[in-house]
């Protein structure tokens, strides 16, 4: 994917506010001590509560200050302008911002109830922009164009159950492609159109499969590079022609390669690529089109390459890298392919890595454990960075909150097995409890970022957080990624039981206090370690997880069916299928007695809600305390702030309970 479309995710004004706010999403509050009506906090229509006991009002003031600390995160440069447009949240939902200069104000733009973070300016004057936005967390995207001096947005797309965006535009800059399902849900086409004349969009080429992207115009416009995505550890890439649709391959198809994005010199002799060929890790590539020669540019960096830009003026490309972890920026000379750090940027995860149009600024999104994302710039004639946004924390100590310790142990099978540990505050003494949080993907990976509300674990109940690396995360080669495939799957609910024998021979840490958590496929994993680790848990917290393999595929949404496929199995394989049956948590909850809670978004297109359904009905029959909430109004997670809330309020009070006793 090409850096300029990447844009971090953001997790999330101040509490002086917070009474007037909740009363506006139907919270309710009560001075008087005495239980009442009015002295709880009230769910609103769109939030299902099931088994959740009434949470006291006065717990929103207490955990206030974890609840409002907000992120800023770089969108695009204006393309004549030293201004860039933004995403943050000052309310329920983040919305694009404009910010006109370092430190400047950010002024609010768009004010949906759904939340905005994609956008592109248009390239020529910035009298508009094309963002992306999506209704209940359907990820549906449409794309919508905003002009700047009316405040007028129109629909560009088909506005129906389609998927759309991954906008690009051509170097006459007059147009932009774009890949969308609106064909027939499953196959991710591309399309052209321009912006100003929406009825003339049309499809460049029909595509098979939902893992299809357009990567980069030629200069002389005339073809597209694209990339097929297949897996985690396979893709392809592709020369389209804009004019016919023809396509022919520029990889090898037979082979079992990687490639993370591409894009051409400026004078179209070249492409520019990372892959992983020969390689664990995905690396810079260079290939001349004519001889087809190609060298690594990053020859000497173990490490992944994640993601890479090339400056207008084609004499310099930006890369990032990701080292256990911690990102890395880097500036290549084009002629001379030597590279360098660039200094100056706070250590934490970075991301985007875009040039301004005067090819001299690259705009970064930074964070840490002790800072929210923020937008940053660097100057490559100067090698100075400033600072362009600094988010407020909402009542948080940066120099207080926890920073991670890495952390490795060794598993079942004497695989090494790293992840992130956050200590809690040092007023607390003894053996601390433990919470275990599980990313998802399987294909992603734990960072040392900002713990935004988990902070209130640390600081205020004396919880350690461990953020394990399964076998199956990426960052760490596309052999440990492979691990968990398949008929492998149960080997990284393996890897968990590996870490509650190592905090076992923690001195600090309570093994007999330990509770598991995770989202998407860390709710798989989750919902595994309940039924293979119950005697060994207090409790556990599965959000948007998957419960059956099979019933997940058989209904998650068509485009995504069979990317997902390669990476669990075929559930129409009848060995897969009963593999499924047995390893399923949905056909071992008998073995759950410890408490459960299930959090889920009614809309959820990745993990459908019946997932969760079927889980807590399931569990319910063990007689044993099962917690459900779920949202009308979202999907892979909760993404508004008020619900967000609500299910920190649920949480802390099943922490409290269940994993202190309290």
């Amino acid at each position: 994917m090409n850096a300029k479309q990447i844009v971090g995710v953001f997790r999330l004004t101040i509490a002086i506010v917070i009474t007037a706010f909740l009363f506006q999403t139907g919270f309710a509050f009560q001075s008087d001590s005495q239980p009442s009506k009015t002295s709880w906090i009230v769910p609103g229509d769109n939030l299902v509560v099931d088994g959740i006991p009434p949470i006291p009002a006065q717990l929103a003031g207490e955990v206030a200050r974890y609840t409002e600390s907000r992120t800023a995160g770089f969108v695009d440069w204006h393309p004549l302008r030293r201004e860039m447009l933004i995403s943050t949240r000052f309310a329920n939902t983040p919305q694009l911002h404009l910010v006109k200069m370092p430190g400047g104000a950010r002024q609010q733009l768009t004010f949906f109830t759904e939340p905005v973070g994609s956008a592109s300016w248009e390239p020529k004057a910035g009298d508009y922009f094309v963002f992306s936005r999506d209704v209940g967390g359907n990820e549906f995207g449409q794309l919508y164009r905003y002009d700047v001096a009316t405040g007028e947005v129109t629909l560009l797309t088909d506005g129906g159950r389609s998927q759309n965006g991954g906008v690009l535009w051509n170097n006459a800059k007059d147009r932009f492609v774009y890949a969308t399902t609106r064909r027939n849900g499953a196959d991710r086409d591309v399309w052209v159109m321009d912006p100003l004349n929406p009825q003339s969009s049309s499809s460049v080429a029909e595509l098979s499969g939902g893992g299809w992207s357009a990567s980069d115009w030629s200069p002389d416009d005339r073809s597209l590079v694209a990339i097929e995505y297949l897996s985690v550890t396979k893709s392809n890439l592709w020369l389209i022609d804009v004019s016919t649709g023809a396509k022919q391959p520029l990889s090898e198809l037979a082979a079992d390669v990687s490639y993370g994005g591409a894009a051409f010199s400026k004078d179209g002799r070249g492409l520019y690529f990372t892959s992983d060929e020969d390689s664990e890790f995905k690396r810079l590539f260079y290939r001349d089109l004519a001889s087809g020669e190609t060298k690594c540019l990053s020859k000497e960096i173990v490490w992944d390459v994640v993601g890479f830009e090339i400056s207008p003026d084609g004499r310099q490309l930006s890369f990032l890298t990701n080292e256990f972890g911690l990102s890395k920026a880097y500036l290549l000379n084009t002629a001379t392919e030597e590279y360098k750090p660039i200094e100056g940027l706070p250590v934490g995860v970075i991301g985007s890595g875009s040039w301004h149009n005067n090819s001299r600024e690259i705009a970064f999104t930074v964070s840490s454990a002790r800072s929210a994302a923020d937008v940053y710039s660097y100057d490559v004639t100067s090698g100075g960075v400033v600072r362009w946004t600094e988010s407020e924390l909402g009542g948080l100590i940066a120099e207080e909150l926890s920073e991670p310790e890495l952390i490795r142990w060794e598993s079942f099978d004497g695989l090494e097995i790293s992840g992130f540990l956050y200590p809690p505050h040092a007023k607390f003494t003894g053996k601390r409890p433990v919470i275990i949080n599980i990313h998802g993907g399987p294909e992603g990976q734990s960072r040392p970022g900002f713990q935004a509300r988990n902070n209130y674990f640390l600081n205020e109940l004396g919880i350690a957080l461990i953020y394990p690396n399964v076998r199956g995360s990426t960052g760490f080669g596309k052999t440990f990624v492979s691990l968990d495939n398949g008929m492998l799957r149960e080997d990284s609910v393996r890897d968990i039981g590996a870490l509650l024998d190592w905090i076992e021979t923690q001195p600090n840490l309570d093994a007999d206090r330990v509770m598991v958590t995770g989202g998407s496929y860390g709710g798989y994993l989750t919902l595994a370690s309940a039924t293979h680790f119950n005697d060994r848990l207090r409790c556990s917290v599965d959000i948007v997880g998957i419960s059956h393999f099979g019933t997940f595929l058989k209904n998650t949404e068509s485009y995504r069916r069979d990317l997902r496929r390669v990476e669990y199995g075929d559930e129409r394989d009848p060995e897969m299928a009963a593999f499924f049956e047995k390893i399923a948590p949905l056909n071992n909850a008998h073995k759950i007695t410890k408490p459960l809670f299930v959090i889920q978004g009614g809309n959820d297109p990745r993990v459908p809600l019946s997932e969760a359904e079927q889980m807590v009905e399931k569990v319910k029959t063990n007689n044993g305390p099962v917690w459900y909430l779920m949202a009308k109004d979202e999907g892979h997670g909760f993404r508004k702030k008020s619900n967000a809330d609500f299910q920190f309020y649920a949480t802390i009070m099943f922490v409290r309970q269940h994993l202190l006793g309290d």
